[in-house]
């Protein structure tokens, strides 16, 4: 049976993190609360839950805004290495949605195209 004021705990420290902390750290500030768990059993109950940290780049720093840019479709310095469709309500659902995922928070770069329906 598992500890729901555990389970609560990690949501807290994980949701505080803006879902960048992985078990390692969550469990890290477990142990600064007072709260003793085995990291093992963090990893288990994150895993279950389907939390999980970002991968960060080396040297990446918080705090940086999301910003869009309207203009030409492929407009990237960097190589396009593959793509993803979302299904979102509205552009900034989709904006929201992308913004939180590892290509856009280790890397900084993710291109949000609207999909028009055949008319």
């Amino acid at each position: 049976m598992v500890d729901l004021g555990l389970l609560s705990n990690i949501h807290e420290i994980w949701e505080a993190s803006g879902h960048t902390y992985g078990a390692d750290r969550v469990h890290r500030q477990l142990c600064r609360d007072g709260i003793r768990v085995g990291r093992k059993r963090v990893e288990r109950l994150m895993a279950a839950q389907g939390w999980q940290g970002a991968f960060l780049r080396r040297g990446w720093r918080g705090g940086a805004a999301v910003t869009t840019e309207d203009g030409p479709f492929m407009s990237s310095v960097l190589p396009v290495a593959g793509f993803a469709i979302i299904e979102a309500a509205t552009l900034a659902e989709a904006i929201d949605i992308v913004s939180r995922t590892p290509c856009a928070v280790a890397y900084g770069v993710v291109e949000v195209w609207p999909l028009q329906e055949p008319q």
